[in-house]
């Protein structure tokens, strides 16, 4: 499954938030780039790159090897809102309605 992130982090900080979180699951990395990670573990596969995008943005792509909504792509999700966490750390989560 493919997932999606835009972040206000630079690359390299969003690859540095990555080789923390996904070994802390278990999972072990592969290959290593300037833009992307590649882990592989008992959840299964997934493929990280970022790029810059527009201006100041970073565009995180995550793929999967796993069908359907699996554990690893709940955590892979889990990734998305830490990393929104180390772009605006005051940020409360409020309900909307």
């Amino acid at each position: 499954m493919r997932h999606f992130y835009r972040s206000q982090s630079t690359p390299a900080d969003v690859l540095v938030v990555a080789d923390r979180f996904f070994p802390e699951l278990g999972m072990t990395l592969v290959t290593s780039a300037v833009r992307s990670r590649s882990f592989t573990g008992p959840l299964g596969a997934l493929k990280l790159s970022v790029r810059p995008e527009g201006g100041h943005y970073t565009f995180v792509e995550v793929a999967t090897d796993q069908m359907g909504e699996s554990r690893l792509d709940r955590n892979v999700k889990r990734f998305f809102v830490s990393l929104h966490r180390a772009d605006d750390p005051t940020h409360a989560l409020d309900a909307s309605y």
